[in-house]
């Protein structure tokens, strides 16, 4: 037997999760049965729809499992094997981070080509992240010629690729993120053609107008929604007749437990025929191929920036988790398992 580590959620937390929401186990892990595949995880990533599984309440997610090891996507490299579709040193991509090993039915994994990207990459622009990017412009804001693109969290996991699907393809994009580094990241590495810091502007709104006046555009056409509350206000302000929001997270609302405040002109997706929609990932596999395969055109040619956040081990597991609503981590979260 071989002994390794897993996190578990040991209650459910209320409001902004804490440490003694969660426990540390170590477990002895057994050969694998017939039919199951042994793996050692080599990353794994963390993101705010966890979140929402840590409640109880109805999603589109079961919730996680109390005094279990929780889920999320991680890669890692097979160890042994008792499925014919699997060898040891096979490249996986599971559900099943928050562990170091584990054992588990070939069902549970897919296969990821090793050499082609570095093995983090399969977490973060060829990963879900690239795909909640990629259907929330192409399928859901259906990106169009011209179009101006307002994307909020614009140095994370999801807004840093939206951020540049839609340079790579020729619109100009406005990005907010918060505080000088990150503005910086996104002018000097992504290439928006605008930042907003908007930790340091009185009105999102005003800083916005600002911008789309700078660009010579009367307003935006689209809007990658990260964040809601002030930015999705100052998105219904600023957006043209006929705007398109693709909906993909709001994390200023997801530790609130009391009735939000803002936005306040939500009337505007009446007056401005603005078509607002919510997506989950999950529903738009279909575009998969398609994404990976631009995605990995783009990185050959140097398109495609690496926005990371590393932690080393898994006790580093709930700082990276905490860093996500502190604004203390930029792109992609990810945990470093095992050395290289």
């Amino acid at each position: 037997m071989t002994q390794t580590r897993e996190i578990r959620l040991k209650r459910r937390p209320v409001g902004t999760p804490v440490d003694d929401d969660f426990e540390m186990a170590t477990i002895s892990l057994p050969d694998p049965a017939d039919g199951e595949v042994q793996v050692r995880n080599l990353w794994m990533a963390v993101d705010p729809a966890m979140r929402g599984r840590m409640s109880d309440a109805k999603s589109y997610i079961p919730p996680f499992a109390l005094d279990a090891a929780m889920e999320g996507p991680a890669i890692g490299e097979v160890v042994a094997s008792r499925d014919p579709a699997f060898r040891p040193g096979d490249l996986v991509f599971s559900r099943l981070g928050w562990r170091e090993m584990f054992n588990a039915p070939a069902s549970a994994l897919q296969h990821r080509e090793a050499g082609g990207l570095p093995p983090q990459a399969w977490l973060c622009f060829a990963g879900m992240p690239g795909l909640t990017a990629y259907a929330g412009l192409m399928r859901i804001a259906q990106l169009k010629a011209g179009d101006l693109v307002f994307v909020s969290a614009a140095s994370g996991a999801v807004g840093s690729i939206a951020c540049q699907i839609a340079r790579n393809l020729g619109h100009k994009v406005i990005g907010s993120a918060g505080g000088p580094e990150k503005t910086a990241f996104l002018r000097d590495v992504l290439k928006v053609d605008a930042a907003i810091d908007y930790k340091a502007e009185p009105s999102l709104t005003k800083a916005l107008a600002r911008e789309v006046k700078g660009l010579g555009a009367k307003g935006i056409d689209v809007y990658f929604e990260n964040v809601g509350g002030d930015h999705l206000q100052a998105a219904l302000s600023l957006a043209n007749d006929f705007a398109r929001f693709a909906v993909c997270g709001m994390i200023s609302q997801y530790n609130v437990t009391d009735a939000p405040t803002v936005p306040r002109n939500l009337t505007m997706v009446m007056t401005k025929r603005i078509r607002m929609e919510g997506y989950i990932a999950l529903d738009h596999m279909d575009l998969e191929p398609e994404m990976v395969a631009r995605m990995t055109e783009w990185n050959a040619q140097g398109q495609m920036a690496s926005a990371e956040t590393v932690y080393d081990g898994i006790e580093r597991a709930l700082d990276a988790f905490a860093g996500l609503f502190t604004g203390a981590n930029m792109g992609r979260t990810l945990v470093r398992l095992t050395p290289g």
